[in-house]
Order: C-alpha cells, then sequence, then structure tokens
C-alpha cells in the first residue's frame, strides 16, 4: 500500500464518519433539552476539569462564544469553575453533579444511537469491523505517546 493510498483511505473514512455522525445527530434530535454545544462542553467536563481556552481549542468555538455557553451552563446549576490558586489567570470547570448526570445520558443517547446505526451489520461485518477499530484505537494511541513524547 502507498502513502497515497492511506491518505485517500483516511480522507474516505473520515467523510464517511462525518456523514454518519450526522445522521445520529438529526436522528437523536434536541432530546436533552439544552443546546447541542452546551451538551458537548458538558460531555467534554465529565470526569476531568478543562479549562476554558482548552475546551475552546479542542472544540474550534471561539472563546467569546464558549465564555457564554459556561455562564448559562453555570447559571442553570450544570457547571462550577475554580480559580486556580497556582495560577490565578486559570480558571477550572468541572460538572456538578447535575451536570454529569446530564453528559452520563447524553453519552448512553450516544451509544443507543450507535447501537441503532449499526443494527444491521452482519455478525461478520461486525467482527471485522470491530478488529480494524481496535487497530486503528492501538495505532493512533502510539502516535499521541510519540507526539507528547
Amino acid at each position: 500500500m502507498s502513502r497515497k493510498e492511506f491518505v485517500h483511505l483516511m480522507e474516505e473514512n473520515i467523510l464517511t464518519l462525518d456523514r454518519m455522525g450526522d445522521r445520529l445527530r438529526n436522528a437523536q434530535g434536541g432530546q436533552s433539552g439544552i443546546p447541542r454545544q452546551q451538551l458537548l462542553v458538558l460531555v467534554r467536563l465529565y470526569g476531568a476539569p478543562s479549562r476554558l481556552k482548552d475546551i475552546a481549542r479542542r472544540e474550534n468555538i471561539s472563546t467569546p462564544n464558549l465564555c457564554a455557553t459556561f455562564r448559562k451552563l453555570e447559571r442553570d446549576g450544570l457547571v462550577a469553575r475554580t480559580v486556580d490558586d497556582m495560577d490565578r489567570r486559570n480558571t477550572w470547570y468541572q460538572c456538578t453533579p447535575a451536570g454529569e448526570k446530564m453528559a452520563v445520558a447524553a453519552m448512553e443517547r450516544f451509544r443507543d444511537g450507535i447501537e441503532k446505526l449499526f443494527h444491521g451489520i452482519c455478525p461478520r461485518d461486525e467482527e471485522k469491523l470491530t478488529g480494524a477499530l481496535r487497530t486503528m484505537r492501538d495505532v493512533l494511541k502510539n502516535m499521541e505517546s510519540l507526539q507528547n513524547a
């Protein structure tokens, strides 16, 4: 396999997964009762406090828009913020218990949606795809650890 074929396959798979993600989002609609961007922030914060600028970078959201999102989440009692004692310029955000509950429910709906999306896949194809996904996960984790070293 050539590098060109590898790049083409990655591009094709990313675009296919993006379309499948659109179908998944459309099927779920607004089931949570809060806007999608707020829900994404809660899921990102679940289990790991983070700084606003880190989430803005990761989600490709402008900092002013994300500030407004955090204000709404904080007002609704879903997010709490703490100023870093070591560096007062940093503010850490984390889910409150109510925010964690909403994030867990969103992740469960997401998994249910994936289950429905792949409902008709034959066992043989599911086994092949599972093996390929495990391999991809392992290779990507190795790449990530090499880049962080």
